[in-house]
């Protein structure tokens, strides 16, 4: 069956109620009365109805009905028929961008509450959306709690949610959401609804410190924020991005259930969006599965920029989960309840809290030919360690587009000539800086070939005054040629290395000098084991991370 979300909270739930009382029980006497199997115009399996405090849902085994309550929330009005119909044609629009499969039509209910009709001709006198149904244990969030959630998920994810990102209408330049206080308004209006629920001192002392550095990353962060409103990055979003709002049919993931009833939580910055399935995963215990997201995400959109932002949002996301589980604690009279809900807040509030830690950080830079498991090693890195991969195959191609196949197998020619490899190597160092400046460690993964560039990224280490590490990947001919064949044949890989550009490579490299060696790190055939190794000794030699 469709999984439909209790949304998230807006700054006026702690004091919501229905507004419209005698229509509610109006529309709970149609709910009954649209259980019939002879009003569908398919096979009804039988009916189960679904409430949450803002619609009920009919299941009749193929498709599901949504119909919307007529109730005024505050961050929500349902209370006109107009106005449902309306957020009716919302969902339908804004969920079809990515799951056009489930989301089908918006049909009208005539007749009679007692006698209705579905699609029929005469006044409307309600509003449905239906929707293709799905089993509940295809949720993403019931396969995670299940242990099957695989890395081509995270992938996947990351892929889908970034492409949506990139094509997604911007916010016009004069909306009001479009500027740097309509992004920031939410994050203190978290704190202003917190605090008068909260009674222990070690909470509100959490609480406030949270506020200081909400406050001095926004005045420190106050010109990226307006430049990101300026460039286009605030756009109409999914808004309500985690494991439970995405499902897998056919083998494919489908993220639906966005926000359509409150432009506020929808019009947002793309980074935000991300940065709340990065927060839910990291909340499920899945940090490693975290960072190759948005490490994905960073790869597919570019947006390095907003690594500056990434925590900030995040802490901002959490604390909204925060402030909901708030929200229910005093719902709750029974003391075991309660004591379970403040737990939650707790843990939400922990959560963010961490992201104002500043961790130690270290650049390192992969060293070898193509095919011999760089990139592998650089993932590992992002998992154990939480750094940021930089890869030179995506960036020179977001530089200068894709290679042509017939200049493919040569070096030197095309986007892989001298004068190409020195821009895509600035490009490089300048994402590699504005990273760990944002506070992250970065891999770079890239051949490293020559002198000049080891040494270029050497300066920006010493620059920003972190570690720099030479990570030096090493395979014999026959596994290196064994890996170029697997890889040209699943695809999809950004390398454009042929054999004959790897021959090329091991003749022109430029060996590591005296001083280099001593920074050295020496990889041979990257394994589970190999890779473990240099995650040990990376956390040894930096406690901090």
């Amino acid at each position: 069956m469709v999984r439909f979300r209790l949304c998230e909270l807006s700054p006026k739930c702690s004091h919501t109620r229905p507004t419209n009382l005698q229509g509610v029980t109006v529309s709970q006497a149609l709910i009954a009365a649209l259980q019939n199997p002879a009003l569908y115009p398919h096979p009804v399996d039988g009916f189960k109805v679904i409430e949450t405090h803002i619609s009920w849902v009919i299941l009749t085994g193929t498709y599901a009905y949504k119909m919307k309550k007529p109730v005024d929330f505050g961050f929500l009005n349902f209370t006109d028929l107009s106005a449902r119909k309306h957020y009716c044609e919302e969902e339908l629009r804004l969920n079809q961008r990515m799951a056009p499969e489930l989301y089908l039509q918006v049909l009208p209910v005539t007749g009679s509450v007692e006698q209705p009709e579905i699609g029929g001709n005469g006044e409307p006198i309600e509003y449905l959306l239906q929707m293709r149904e799905f089993p509940q244990t295809q949720l993403m969030a019931e396969v995670q709690a299940r242990g099957e959630l695989t890395d081509n998920h995270i992938d996947a994810l990351a892929k889908q949610i970034a492409e949506f990102h990139l094509s997604i209408p911007q916010v016009a330049a004069d909306h009001a959401l479009n500027s740097a206080e309509g992004i920031v308004a939410p994050m203190r209006q978290n704190f202003e609804q917190i605090r008068p629920l909260l009674t222990e001192q070690a909470d509100l002392q959490q609480l406030d410190a949270l506020l200081d550095w909400t406050e001095t990353s926004i005045a420190r962060l106050q010109p990226l924020l307006e430049q990101r409103s300026q460039q286009g990055f605030i756009r109409e979003c999914h808004g309500d991005l985690h494991l439970g709002n995405a499902t897998i049919i056919e083998d494919k993931v489908v993220l639906f259930d966005c926000i359509e009833f409150n432009e506020p939580f929808r019009l947002i910055d793309i980074a935000s969006d991300a940065a709340f399935l990065a927060m839910d995963l990291e909340d499920r215990g899945l940090k490693c599965q975290a960072r190759r997201f948005i490490n994905g995400w960073l790869e597919r959109t570019g947006d390095y920029a907003a690594l500056q932002l990434l925590n900030l949002y995040k802490a901002y996301r959490a604390l909204v989960r925060a402030k909901v589980s708030l929200f229910r604690l005093h719902q709750e009279e029974d003391a075991v309840q309660r004591r379970i809900v403040l737990r939650q807040y707790r843990s939400y509030a922990n959560l963010a809290e961490s992201y104002s830690a500043i961790p130690s950080r270290f650049l390192a830079i992969t060293h070898g030919v193509s095919a011999v498991g760089k990139s592998q090693v650089a993932l590992r890195l992002v998992e154990a360690l939480g750094a940021i991969r930089i890869r030179s195959d995506v960036e020179r191609k977001r530089l200068y587009g894709q290679q042509p196949e017939s200049q493919a197998s040569e070096l030197n020619t095309g986007i892989y000539d001298a004068e190409v490899g020195d821009a895509t190597y600035q490009r490089l160092h300048s994402l590699a800086e504005n990273a760990l400046s944002a506070g992250f460690s970065v891999v770079i993964d890239a051949t490293y070939l020559r002198h000049q560039y080891r040494q270029a990224a050497w300066q920006v280490a010493e620059s920003t005054g972190v570690p720099f590490m030479i990570l030096s990947c090493e395979a014999p001919d026959a596994v290196i040629e064994q890996w170029l064949t697997q890889r040209q044949a699943e695809g999809g890989d950004p390398s454009d290395a042929t054999l004959a550009v790897i021959k090329a490579q091991q003749s022109s490299r430029e060996p590591l000098s005296e001083s280099e060696q001593l920074l050295n790190r020496q990889i041979s055939t990257p394994e589970a084991g190999s890779l473990d190794a240099l995650v040990s000794d990376i956390r040894q030699r930096l406690p901090g991370l």
